[in-house]
Order: structure tokens, then C-alpha cells, then sequence
């Protein structure tokens, strides 16, 4: 891949665009091959959200990724090429399908643009395998998208990318590419009424029917059985999470939904990913799983959780006894001796930058360690995700083990909940996180996860209150 780096208007006019694919096509493309443009423009800011709620369609892929409090975003709308895989190998698959796409992609564009060039979006399934047969989602999707709109401070950058062969029609394809690009631009101008969201939110939430997926009792009853299994020695923790649809007299919306994520919880990763067939899977997560830049990587072992107090007081005993509990402090060392060792077999040298300090949120608050390493150039971030996913904060210790029992235990489909959902881009800068604090919309339909960490002491009345707790964050944001 060659990335050349050209004036900041790439293109006057449609008819140079046209110009420049047409010699793209005579020099660059062999016959009977199709090869990958992709072009880097920055164009003046513009907010990702609003460029999905204007050019995305229900029947397209996309993905959605936003970490508001760093005023950072983008979103990937359409694929020009993709992968979905029901394999026990997804993880290799999916980074032999970039690497082979990598390696028939042209970029042009200024290269010191965040965001630049080509990146793929990749989610998977909590599970290896999909049992359910009615799985919304396979157990890996990876794409490349047809347009990649980024925000990251106070620069936006757009990136197309175009499948080029022998039989495009390069006349409707340049018309069809100005006229987007130009809608892009457009999109800037819009501007959400977040007031006025607000209150149809409030409005539609008077009206939803709350239907339980598990049984508040089997909930308790699994959570019993779950201590008998760690007192037995058999596991160590356990992540047994529960859920319930949400069912609305009219469609759920899916922009102002993740609008008011991000207006609520502006320290959390505000995401939304689809399978094309009009399922949106979307949450405020919390937990980073890995964040690779220069080869430098960091994750976080997330762990440990307490509410929020309602007073300045409150909210300050209920921190400190969280940081002193050895409970949660034993379920947090857990998930940080889980991602020290994984990394080490990998041959990374894991370092633990700090004591466990406090995540805050909005209505909840995490015991949190971040961890970092330098990463060699060989060392591929799928197989890191591979390596980590999943870890004992959303499975348990033993893993394998733990899943086995989760499989027992819950009686709903996980699908993405609690699975890596990120990118990758072609300088192997990558960020995944766990799709925590999520629901999956479909039509007039929402059905929320959320989970807790059952050890030894766990109480199963509080464990549901914490469930319960994490659920209510994202009913909020329902619209």
C-alpha cells in the first residue's frame, strides 16, 4: 500500500475525480482484478452522529464509536468489502481477510490526518461458537466500510473507500461519490435538540412494557448455585448477567438513542454496531480491552463496582469502601493477574501502572488498574484481542470453565454482549472494548444485558441490585 500525500482539496470538481479514477483504473489495475482505492479528505468539522443519521440505511452495515469526554468519534457507514464467519478460528480468519485486503488497497490522502486511510470494524460474539440458531449476529463481522467519517480535536476527516475493477462504470461511480461527499459536508450543519430529545424520551419511557428475559428468581437461585460451585473449589468467579426486553409502542430510534448515551455518560465508550438486517446493537461501555498507538498498547482490568452516593458524603464512604473491600479488591486482582499472564504468553512484558484507583460514573463506580506494553511489530492486535477475550470481569476464573457455566446457567442468547466490538486500521493501530451496558434494538423491541461478578461473599439480593443498577443507565437513554 502506497499513501501519497496530496494538497487538502484532493478534487475541484466532479470531472477531476472522474479524471483521476479513470487513470487509476488504466495504470493501477490489472485485468480481471479488483483492487481498493481508499482517499483521505479532511473537510471542515463535522459530528459522526450526524453524518450516520443522514447518509446510514437501515439495510447497511455500520459501526459507531465515540468517546465523548475526549471529543473523539467515528463512524463507519456501508462496506465495500466483508467477512462474517461462524468458525472456531475467527480470530486468525478475520486477520488473514485485513492483511489480504491491506495488501490489494491503494491509499492517497494527507497522511497526518487522525483517522486516515482504510480501518476495518470488527465485532464478535461473546462465544466462540453460536448454539442459538437465532443469533443476531455471526460469531465474527468484519468490514471495510464505503465511507469512514472521523472527529478527533476539531478535525474531521472523511475517508471513501472504492472497489475498482474492470466493469465499474466510472461515470456514475465519481456522480455517486461527489454527491455523498457533499452530503457529508452537509451534514455539519445539523444539529441536535437535545432538550427536546429529552422529553420525548421521558414521553416514550412512560409507555414501555418491561418484560423479563430471566426470571428475577432463577437469577437468584443461579447465583446460589454459583457459590456452591466456588465454595466446592470447581471455579473461582463467575459473570452471570441478566436481561430484559423493553418493548415500545412505536420503533426505537436509533440516533437520538445513542445521543443521549453520549450527552449522560461522557466518560464511557459510546457505541453502536449493525448486522444489516435492521438490528442495532448499542451501549455505553466502560471497559476498554485493548487500545494499540505506535505499538504501544494499554488495557484495563475493570473490576470491583459500588454505586454512587446521592450526597458529596455518601458518594465519598461509598468509594472508600469499595477501595478498601476485600471482596471486590479479590475479584479485581482476579481480572489483573488474567490479563498479566495472557500478555506474557504472548511474550509482551505486561507493566501495572498503578494501584486500583476509581472509575467514576455517572450512577456507578469501578475498581480500575490500566496496563500497558510495547508491542512488537509482529504481534498482530487480533491475536491479542484472541488472547484476552474473554476476560474473568465478564466471564469469570477459569475461563473456560466459567463459560461452560454461564452456558448453564443463563437461558438467553449473549450474542455481542460482553464481546469485543473495535477497529483496526493499516498501520496496526487498533481499539477494542467490551460491549458492557448494551441492549439490541430491533424495531419496537430493546432487550438489555448487564451482568455481575459473582465470588465468595457474593450476596445474591445485592448482585441483582447491581444488575439492576447498570440497566437502569441505559433505559434512560431509550428513546
Amino acid at each position: 500500500m502506497t499513501l501519497t500525500p496530496l494538497r487538502s482539496n484532493l478534487f475541484q470538481d466532479c470531472k477531476e475525480l472522474y479524471q483521476f479514477l479513470l487513470k487509476f483504473k488504466q495504470t493501477s489495475l490489472p485485468k480481471k482484478q479488483t483492487k481498493i482505492l481508499s482517499i483521505s479528505q479532511e473537510i471542515p468539522a463535522v459530528d459522526p452522529l450526524a453524518v450516520l443519521q443522514a447518509i446510514g440505511l437501515p439495510e447497511q452495515l455500520h459501526f459507531y464509536f465515540e468517546k465523548p469526554g475526549q471529543g473523539e468519534a467515528i463512524a463507519a457507514i456501508d462496506s465495500v468489502t466483508s467477512l462474517k464467519l461462524e468458525s472456531p478460528d475467527r480470530f486468525y480468519q478475520s486477520q488473514q481477510f485485513i492483511q489480504s485486503c491491506l495488501a490489494n488497497t491503494t491509499s492517497i490522502g494527507a497522511i497526518n490526518l487522525p483517522f486516515y486511510g482504510p480501518h476495518f470494524f470488527c465485532s464478535f460474539t461473546f462465544f466462540n461458537n453460536n448454539l442459538e440458531p437465532d443469533s443476531p449476529f455471526p460469531s465474527a463481522t468484519i468490514f471495510l466500510p464505503r465511507w469512514q467519517i472521523a472527529f478527533r480535536k476539531n478535525i474531521s476527516v472523511v475517508v471513501a473507500n472504492i472497489a475498482i475493477n474492470s466493469e465499474v462504470n466510472l461515470q456514475d461511480l465519481s456522480e455517486n461519490l461527489w454527491r455523498t461527499f457533499h452530503s457529508i459536508k452537509m451534514a455539519g450543519v445539523e444539529r441536535f435538540n437535545s432538550a427536546n430529545l429529552l422529553n420525548i424520551a421521558i414521553d416514550a419511557r412512560n409507555k414501555f412494557i418491561k418484560q423479563n428475559v430471566t426470571d428475577v428468581t432463577h437469577f437468584k437461585s443461579s447465583v446460589i448455585k454459583a457459590l456452591s460451585s466456588i465454595d466446592s473449589k470447581k471455579i473461582d468467579k463467575i459473570v452471570l448477567a441478566h436481561a430484559f426486553d423493553v418493548i415500545s409502542p412505536i420503533p426505537f430510534q436509533l440516533i437520538p438513542s445513542l445521543n443521549h448515551l453520549r450527552i449522560r455518560h461522557p466518560d464511557c465508550y459510546i457505541f453502536s454496531t449493525s448486522n444489516g438486517n435492521g438490528q442495532n446493537f448499542i451501549g455505553a461501555s466502560p471497559e476498554r480491552l485493548i487500545s494499540i498507538h505506535n505499538h504501544k498498547l494499554v488495557t484495563d482490568a475493570l473490576a470491583g463496582s459500588a454505586a454512587r452516593g446521592k450526597t458529596t458524603d455518601e458518594d465519598a464512604e461509598l468509594a472508600n469502601r469499595l477501595l478498601t473491600s476485600e471482596k471486590e479488591r479479590r475479584e479485581h486482582r482476579v481480572v489483573i493477574d488474567f490479563i498479566t499472564q495472557r500478555l506474557s504468553q504472548l511474550g509482551l512484558h505486561p507493566e501495572i501502572l498503578s494501584q486500583p484507583k476509581l472509575l467514576q460514573l455517572l450512577n456507578i463506580q469501578h475498581l480500575w488498574t490500566p496496563i500497558q506494553a510495547q508491542l512488537p511489530a509482529d504481534v498482530n492486535p487480533l491475536e491479542i484481542v484472541a488472547q484476552l477475550h474473554p476476560t474473568p470481569a465478564v466471564a469469570g476464573a477459569p475461563t473456560e470453565i466459567a463459560q461452560e457455566e454461564i452456558r448453564h446457567y443463563e437461558t438467553f442468547n449473549r450474542s455481542l454482549y460482553a464481546a469485543p466490538l473495535g477497529w483496526i486500521d493499516s498501520r496496526g493501530d487498533s481499539e477494542f472494548i467490551v460491549g458492557i451496558r448494551s441492549a439490541l434494538i430491533d424495531d419496537c423491541r430493546a432487550r438489555l444485558y448487564a451482568g455481575a461478578g459473582i465470588v465468595a461473599g457474593s450476596d445474591p439480593e445485592k448482585e441483582l441490585a447491581e444488575i439492576q443498577l447498570k440497566l437502569q443507565a441505559l433505559l434512560k437513554a431509550l428513546v
